[in-house]
């Protein structure tokens, strides 16, 4: 006899757990269902978030980090190592460690929550009375009857037409995450989030690095004085990025990869690396869900198709995060998550898809919410500009890190905060400010006026919204 429950969530990434953990916050009965497993066939709940995404590629950012602060920097301390050495086996296996830990923290959280935890895949079988039939293929089959349904399947790394990924020479983010020894030669189609981050963790590791990128700018979805700036800085660590570039042909041998393509100029190319890493967007996951069993409408990039309440064209169906329209970000799948769970509640959700903030955990981070100059200036709106370098920052001068700025965009006339754009130490932490500010529609002079602790990165938030009146007190 199949198990009822009032909510089914298919998925337990970011949008899918955190749904099932709202919803029985809410009294609803839950279940959620996840395939993802460990190399011993255990459940590895968290999605490619958590398994092989932002979770694994931080701590392996924070371990490169620290490395290349041992071999490089800490003598300006008047730390002197000598003889420093890696030991790439044990800085994968911490990685593996964190992954672990947050997999078992989910975990934990259903039962905490009373959410049943169902390994395997799940798909819509029918149409029932009472609402949906999900059966559930694992271990052990599995039939359920849900009165709703979340879709939260994620998304896929987007494979290289006749490049296929093998996770050996061609790696997506995954095979990316666990390179069992440091390359020479790296190659990374894509200057994006993952290729930027995966390119800096092995550039600090010791790989030369060379990124291609198929835009004619470099971060062109950034406000492009933070893009200009980031550049300068990865150029200066080392990492060799090319726009404008088109990729002819990829071809492996037994050691090697070799990249044709034709340079901004039109000029023939080559590159030729020990591994390439692919990294050129991801495609939503909807394999094996059973949408067209039941009719679930996918729009013309496969994604599910949903209103802006994430209502599919199915009764009591829903879907969040990767596998819908938006940004493909962890916090946005949570925030769709949250909101779903309150809707199906009775309660009114909320998600602001204006102050979803966008972050880069390079060195410098790169974190910004809102609109870039360019888009204000496309838009034709009047607006004023503050901005603020770290390099006049008493904390960030003590922390040996003075590259970038802080920058704010406010309206010419109301003052409202139109956009927030920093670069530098720290970026991802100081940008949840503006979110908050921008989510009650404040003004910098709001900004200005609070008492910010000193001397923290935070007061060049402050200094930059002094700055939008032309009244900055330190630079």
């Amino acid at each position: 006899m199949a198990k009822q429950f009032d909510v089914v969530v298919i998925g337990a990434g970011p949008g899918g757990y955190i749904a099932a953990i709202r919803a029985a916050q809410l009294g609803m009965s839950v279940a959620c269902i996840d395939a993802w497993s460990t190399g011993d066939g255990k459940p590895a709940p968290g999605g490619t978030c958590t398994n092989v995404g932002c979770i694994p590629s931080k701590a392996l950012l924070q371990s490169s980090e620290h490395y290349e602060q041992a071999t490089h920097h800490f003598a300006e301390h008047g730390i002197e190592i000598k003889g420093a050495t890696l030991k790439l086996d044990t800085l994968l296996g911490r990685k593996n460690n964190v992954v672990k830990q947050n997999n078992d923290g989910i975990l934990y959280l259903f039962k905490k929550n009373k959410v049943t935890f169902f390994h395997g895949m799940g798909s819509f079988a029918a149409q029932v009375d009472g609402g949906w039939s999900i059966k559930v293929s694992g271990a052990s089959e599995e039939d359920l009857v849900a009165r709703h349904v979340i879709v939260a399947t994620g998304s896929s790394p987007r494979a290289l037409p006749g490049a296929p990924f093998d996770e050996k020479q061609i790696l997506s983010n995954d095979g990316a995450l666990s390179i069992p020894e440091v390359p020479k030669k790296l190659g990374v189609i894509g200057a994006g989030v993952i290729g930027l981050e995966l390119g800096s963790v092995w550039r600090r590791l010791g790989a030369e690095v060379t990124i291609l990128e198929a835009l004619p700018e470099f971060l062109l979805v950034a406000d492009q004085q933070v893009a200009k700036e980031a550049q300068k800085a990865f150029a200066k660590q080392g990492l060799a990025i090319h726009t404008g570039v088109k990729i002819n042909e990829v071809k492996t041998a037994a050691r090697n990869v070799t990249i044709s393509y034709n340079d901004a100029a039109g000029a023939e190319q080559k590159l030729v690396v020990d591994k390439l890493i692919v990294s050129i967007g991801r495609v939503p996951r909807t394999e094996g869900l059973g949408a067209e069993v039941v009719g679930l409408k996918l729009d013309e990039r496969g994604f599910v198709a949903v209103d802006e309440d994430c209502r599919s064209n199915l009764p009591n169906v829903w879907a969040v995060g990767d596998v819908v329209r938006g940004p493909m970000l962890a916090h946005k799948a949570e925030e769709e998550g949250v909101a779903v769970a309150e809707r199906i509640a009775g309660q009114h959700g909320h998600v602001n898809f204006g102050t979803i903030p966008s972050v880069i955990y390079t060195s410098p981070e790169i974190a910004w919410v809102g609109k870039t100059e360019q888009q204000l200036k496309t838009e034709g709106r009047e607006y004023k500009a503050g901005s603020f370098p770290f390099l006049a920052n008493g904390r960030a001068r003590a922390l040996g890190d003075t590259t970038g700025f802080a920058k704010i965009l406010a309206d010419a006339k109301t003052d409202e905060v139109l956009g927030v754009h920093i670069i530098g130490p720290m970026a991802s932490e100081l940008i949840s400010e503006a979110v908050t500010i921008m989510e009650f529609r404040g003004a910098a002079e709001d900004i200005a006026r609070i008492c910010h602790a000193h001397p923290t990165l935070s007061e060049a938030v402050k200094e930059a919204a002094l700055a939008v009146d032309k009244r900055a007190l330190n630079f």
